[in-house]
């Protein structure tokens, strides 16, 4: 089984071809292409919505067209241009109505190439921001229409947690890893989900307010680092411990409450009175910026594996898995192992490989398998964009 996912949901957009086989390895990655949008949205410390939906628009054909033709599904007509269908072509400009830039390219694309050899079509239709979510979620109806493919809407933060499964270390009989805690940490999600089977969750604690990887950039401009926040402040971090102790103490917020909530936003506000007492020149100490970030990592790594694996004792489960883009940090995939061999040995730990950890199409497309398997198929009419989404 071949599946087409389609991921917009903040601002990476990404087109990726994942194959279902009946032995290992059960998902093979044919192509997973994403375009970032990192460098635009640099300026603002952050993403601008309309901005990226803007950039999702110039995107999505030409990542579409690279991630089908590395999954060598990309066939030409041979007239080298199909006789266009009038009515299709119609309902296609109707379907695209809000995405202007989008609809001229995608209708030259469906002109230009024949319908590739795909079971289904995969979208992320939520949590997100709305307007990247819509555009996605419109581009997955056209195509779904015109091509007459199946579509299925995916959970983003079941993609993160299915994003293990693309792993080479993962075991070959899923459930057997069941029940276990789910740790989703991004720059929109901070979550721990207790996941008692596929498809049957149960949201244990998530943010107050602010994620960890939200912290991280907004820690970083305080800093004057620039965006993202954490592969820089990860890296500076990594600087002072190799040669430093730090002096320096930072609030773990909600650490030892007995609650798997968190809770990031006072540790920005900490580190913001803590920079605005220093003197102008300490502030640009190199030596105080590497020592800031190393504490600032500390103390989010800590109130992370702390409460993770207070629910993975509570709730006896087998195994812990985490996703996300903070997933990649070194120093929590770090403190992670070595508490879960010191606090509950038994306890199998799994984190994706770095590549699945940010958002991708790939692990939108693994979640959709499962969703498919269940017989959670969307006409292209019906389906929604939902920016809150819940698992």
């Amino acid at each position: 089984m071949d599946i087409l996912g389609i991921e917009t949901s903040c601002d990476d957009t990404g087109v990726a071809v994942v194959r279902f086989n009946n032995r290992k390895p059960f998902f093979v990655v044919l192509s997973n292409i994403i375009a970032s949008q990192v460098e635009i949205h640099k300026q603002w410390g952050g993403v601008y919505p309309t901005l990226a939906k803007r950039e999702h628009q110039k995107n999505l054909v030409s990542v579409l067209e690279n991630a089908l033709k590395k999954a060598k599904k990309l066939v030409l007509f041979k007239n080298k241009k199909n006789i266009a269908d009038i009515g299709k072509e119609k309902k296609i400009k109707n379907i695209l109505s809000r995405e202007t830039d989008l609809r001229k390219s995608l209708i030259d694309f469906l002109k230009k190439y024949k319908k590739p050899r795909i079971d289904a079509i995969a979208v992320t239709v939520g949590p997100g921001l709305e307007p990247c979510l819509w555009t996605g979620v419109n581009f997955a109806r056209a195509l779904s229409f015109y091509w007459q493919i199946p579509l299925v809407p995916v959970n983003h933060i079941e993609g993160h947690i299915f994003a293990n499964f693309l792993s080479k270390d993962f075991p070959a009989d899923f459930r057997k890893i069941f029940p276990a805690i789910g740790l989703v940490v991004s720059g929109g999600h901070t979550q721990l989900i207790l996941i008692k089977d596929i498809g049957k969750y149960r949201v244990l604690g998530e943010t107050r307010d602010d994620a960890a990887g939200e912290c991280f950039d907004k820690v970083a401009r305080i800093l004057g680092l620039g965006y993202p926040g954490g592969p820089i402040i990860a890296a500076k971090a990594g600087k002072f411990a190799k040669n430093f102790a730090s002096e320096l103490r930072l609030p773990r917020p909600m650490l030892n409450q007995g609650n798997y909530d968190f809770s990031f936003s006072g540790l920005k506000t900490a580190v913001l009175y803590n920079y605005n007492r220093q003197s102008k020149e300490k502030r640009k100490s190199k030596l105080y910026v590497k020592e800031m970030c190393f504490e600032v990592q500390q103390a989010i790594a800590e109130v992370l594996v702390k409460k993770t694996i207070k629910a993975a004792r509570d709730y006896l489960v087998k195994s812990i898995i985490v996703g996300g883009g903070v997933a990649a940090n070194k120093e929590l995939r770090k403190k992670l192992r070595r508490s879960v061999k010191k606090e509950i040995s038994g306890v199998a730990l799994y984190a994706p490989d770095n590549k699945f950890c940010t958002d991708n199409a790939a692990m939108i497309a693994v979640a959709a398998y499962f969703n498919f398997r269940r017989g959670e198929i969307k006409d292209w009419k019906k389906i929604r964009a939902k920016a809150n989404l819940k698992l």
